[in-house]
């Protein structure tokens, strides 16, 4: 028996597939890897896999992590190329590779967030927003598991920030907390909606680029 992991991209069309569509997928597309998954006990099987901090619909990733495991022995050579061949346009397999690191050491995501004007960036946005976020305290409004709305102070969850001007567009590098609790890149904008509304961008698009333990080493 042996436990793999996935890191695949997520992308274009793909990006708004949701978390439930693309673990069938994965599903679907693995016997083509001529390989048995481990399953379930009980009346209704199902193949054990699991994704590692689901990404949001719309947003695209060069990071994804899934694990799963199998009854035979393997080192996962020559399985990326075979599921490939079955993954949808926008879904493809970097790498597969025995785990050998528990989930809990992945603590910190890199994100690109494109900040897009229809009319222009203003003047003074990009000196804005990095005050914006320079901020000890930065409040922004989440629903709960529980469906309530709650004041969450996302500062301490924000541990690098770049930000540069492209013509209409600002262009965000982030690095901040995944998970326990984590912080989904989105609502960095959410914050500027919300403390600079004149400067809310017009559409944002976000993308994984990385993901990190607590050292600030490239988890796998």
């Amino acid at each position: 028996m042996a436990k793999l992991r996935l890191l695949f991209t997520k992308e274009a069309q793909a990006s708004y597939i949701s978390h439930l569509d693309t673990m069938r997928t994965f599903q679907r597309v693995f016997p083509r890897a001529e390989l048995h998954l481990k399953h379930s006990n009980g009346f209704h099987p199902h193949p054990i896999i699991s994704i590692v901090l689901p990404l949001p619909v719309g947003q695209s990733s060069d990071c994804e992590l899934l694990d799963f495991e199998t009854v035979e022995e393997t080192d996962g050579a020559g399985i990326a190329e075979k599921l490939n061949t079955g993954l949808p346009a926008g879904l493809r397999v970097r790498e597969c590779y025995p785990v050998t690191r528990p989930v809990r050491e992945f603590t910190f995501l890199r994100a690109r967030l494109e900040l897009l004007y229809d009319n222009g960036v203003p003047a003074g946005t990009a000196d804005a927003l990095r005050a914006l976020f320079a901020r000890e305290t930065l409040m922004i409004e989440k629903r709960t598991k529980h469906k309530e709305l709650a004041q969450i102070d996302i500062a301490p969850l924000i541990r690098e920030m770049t930000l540069t001007e492209q013509d209409g567009s600002i262009l965000a590098d982030a690095v901040v907390a995944a998970q326990n609790p984590g912080l989904n890149p989105a609502y960095l904008a959410q914050a500027i909606e919300r403390e600079l509304p004149s400067l809310k961008p017009d559409f944002v698009r976000v993308r994984r680029t990385e993901i990190y333990d607590t050292e600030g080493n490239v988890f796998r």
